[in-house]
């Protein structure tokens, strides 16, 4: 079954981030992610700024699955977008 592109705005430390890229691992799904504490000045601020563009809490994490955003770990929302 194809998915819509996904995409995660993540922290490394964060424990929602890391359960939500086991949920699509899981689930098989192949993802993108960025894990926006890693990345350091203009890098760093250029991301942030595309993060508070869909999510102005700028909370991770953010998630993008094809036009549908969801904050937070919300298995529920994410496998409901992905069609699961």
């Amino acid at each position: 079954m194809e998915h819509p592109p996904v995409k995660i705005y993540t922290l490394s430390t964060c424990g929602h981030c890391r359960a939500t890229k086991r949920l699509l691992d899981e689930c098989g799904v192949k993802f993108e992610f960025t894990d926006v504490d890693l990345l350091e000045g203009e890098e760093r601020a250029a991301v942030l700024n595309e993060v508070r563009k869909i999510n102005p809490n700028c909370s991770f994490p953010t998630i993008i699955i094809g036009d549908t955003i969801i904050i937070g770990h919300r298995e529920d929302e994410i496998k409901r977008a992905l069609g699961l």
